[in-house]
């Protein structure tokens, strides 16, 4: 997510989900992220990092 001067201030995973089915009430990161810039200008200083996709292209 970018603020309103084109930076960029988030750049992390999309929640914490996995693969693997698992509880439905998990954080989403970046929700609360851009709710976050939207309001402050600034994304969340702690960003983990995404995983990477596991969707297979035929």
């Amino acid at each position: 997510g970018y603020n309103s001067d084109d930076k960029l201030q988030y750049r992390g995973r999309l929640d914490a989900s996995r693969k693997e089915a698992g509880p439905t009430n998990l954080n989403r990161d970046l929700f609360e992220a851009m709710l976050q810039i939207s309001r402050t200008g600034s994304g969340p200083k702690d960003q983990i990092p995404s995983m990477g996709c596991s969707i297979k292209w035929r």
